[in-house]
């Protein structure tokens, strides 16, 4: 997988830096995969602090 993810917002990416919070420390060492449709109903979105709907990586090593 090319994917990388960001180790500041667990966010997964494919570019240089990350969309969201603009840091360029990106991990191609991530593990779980998981969509975020509804932020303010999501369990797993609380306990990522996850704000906006997308791709995240649970855990970013």
């Amino acid at each position: 997988m090319s994917d990388k993810a960001c180790n500041d917002c667990h966010r997964i990416t494919s570019g240089t830096a990350c969309a969201v919070c603009g840091s360029s420390t990106l991990s191609s060492d991530w593990s779980g995969y998981v969509v975020i449709i509804d932020p303010s109903r999501s369990n797993i979105a609380k306990k990522l602090k996850v704000d906006l709907r997308g791709e995240y990586a649970l855990k970013v090593r």
